[in-house]
C-alpha cells in the first residue's frame, strides 16, 4: 500500500466573512508558494478532516482546507435549529469559493474532492473554469435526482430490511414517495427529540449501504459526534430534497466547459452509494478526464483507490498551475 505524506499542521487558519451572517473555516498547509490546491470535502455537511492533509506533497502543495457552510467549524452551524438554512444552497458556496481564492490571492488551483465534494468542485469548475488547473476526484457523483433516488431508493434493493425502517421513520410517506423532503422536514421540527429520531434513522440507513465496505467495523455516519450528526442529516436532508439546485443533468451537460483542464476520476466498480455509471458518463462528456475503474472498491475506496489518487495528485504537483484551462464557459 502507498503510504501517506506525514502529518502536517496549517501554517495560516481563518475564519472569512462569506455574507449572510456566515463565517467560513480555512485553513492552508504545506508550502506557502507550491502549488495550490483546494480540498473540498463531502456530505454536504461532513466538514473537512485533519487526514486528507497527507494526500499532498507538503514540499511542493499550498493546501487549502475549509468547512463549507453550516458544519466543522464554520458558523453557524446547522445543529443549532435556529440556523437559517436559506442561505445554504450549491450557488452559495460556489461563491465562498471564489471568494475565499480571492481572499488567498491564489489565480488557479487544482480541486480535489469526491461523493458530494465532486458535486460541488465540477458546479465551480463549470462557473469558473479558468480558474482551475486539475481536479482530482474519488467516487464521482453529480446529484442528479435519479442519483438521489437510488441512494434513498434504489439500493433498497440490497437492504430491503433496512430500507423500509429508514422509510418507517418519515411516517405517512408512501413507498414512491419523497422521503427524502420527508426527513428535511423532520429535521427543521422543533421538537429535539424528533429531530435526533430522524438523525439517527438517516445514519443508519447511510451506514447500511456502506456496510458492506465497512464490514459493520465502523458507523462511518453514526459514529460521529451528536452535533456533527445532526448537522450532516439536516445539511444533505436540505441539498437532496432540493436536487442541489442543480438543473437535472446539468453537470454532464456543461462538462464541455472543463476542456483544457486535466482530470482523474477514481471510481470503485462496486460502489453502491454512488454506482460507476455516472463517473462513465462523466469521463465521456469531459474531453481531458481519465477514468480509474478500481476493482473492489466501493464508495469509501481502500488502499488501491489511495494510491491512484497519491499518484495523480503527485503527477499534477509539478504541473505549472499558470495556463489556459477552461477553454470554454464564462471567464472569471
Amino acid at each position: 500500500m502507498r503510504a501517506l505524506y506525514p502529518p502536517i499542521e496549517p501554517y495560516e487558519t481563518g475564519m472569512l466573512d462569506v455574507g449572510d451572517g456566515n463565517l467560513l473555516y480555512w485553513e492552508a498547509c504545506g508550502d506557502p508558494d507550491g502549488k495550490p490546491a483546494l480540498v473540498v470535502h463531502g456530505g454536504p455537511g461532513s466538514g473537512c478532516g485533519t487526514g486528507v492533509r497527507r494526500y499532498f506533497d507538503p514540499e511542493r502543495y499550498r493546501v487549502v482546507l475549509f468547512d463549507q457552510r453550516g458544519c466543522g467549524r464554520s458558523t453557524p452551524h446547522a445543529s443549532d435549529p435556529a440556523t437559517d438554512m436559506r442561505h445554504n444552497t450549491t450557488g452559495h458556496l460556489i461563491a465562498d469559493m471564489e471568494r475565499l481564492r480571492e481572499h488567498l490571492g491564489i489565480d488557479r488551483w487544482l480541486l480535489y474532492g469526491g461523493s458530494w465534494g465532486s458535486t460541488l468542485i465540477l458546479a465551480y469548475a463549470e462557473a469558473h473554469p479558468r480558474r482551475v488547473s486539475e481536479i482530482v476526484i474519488p467516487s464521482v457523483t453529480t446529484t442528479r435526482r435519479s442519483e438521489i433516488d437510488w441512494l434513498y431508493r434504489g439500493a433498497g434493493r440490497f437492504f430491503p430490511e433496512q430500507w423500509e425502517r429508514f422509510l418507517a421513520g418519515a411516517p405517512g410517506t408512501p413507498p414512491d414517495g419523497d422521503v427524502v423532503a420527508a426527513y428535511a422536514r423532520l429535521t427543521e421540527h422543533p421538537d429535539p427529540a424528533v429531530r435526533n429520531k430522524a438523525t439517527a434513522d438517516w445514519c443508519a440507513w447511510e451506514d447500511a449501504v456502506l456496510s458492506g465496505e465497512t464490514n459493520g467495523s465502523s458507523q462511518p455516519y453514526g459514529d460521529r459526534p451528536p452535533a456533527a450528526r445532526l448537522a450532516l442529516v439536516r445539511i444533505c436532508a436540505h441539498y437532496f430534497s432540493h436536487g442541489a439546485w442543480l438543473e437535472e443533468g446539468a453537470l454532464l451537460r456543461d462538462a464541455p466547459r472543463l476542456a483544457g483542464i486535466p482530470g482523474v476520476l477514481v471510481h470503485g466498480r462496486l460502489d453502491l452509494a454512488g454506482p460507476l455509471d455516472t463517473a462513465w458518463e462523466l469521463a465521456r462528456a469531459w474531453p481531458d478526464a481519465e477514468l480509474v475503474v478500481v476493482e473492489g472498491a466501493g464508495h469509501l475506496g481502500g488502499g488501491t483507490t489511495t494510491a491512484h489518487v497519491l499518484g495523480a495528485l503527485d503527477r499534477f504537483a509539478d504541473r505549472p498551475a499558470a495556463g489556459t484551462g477552461g477553454a470554454a464557459g464564462p471567464v472569471s
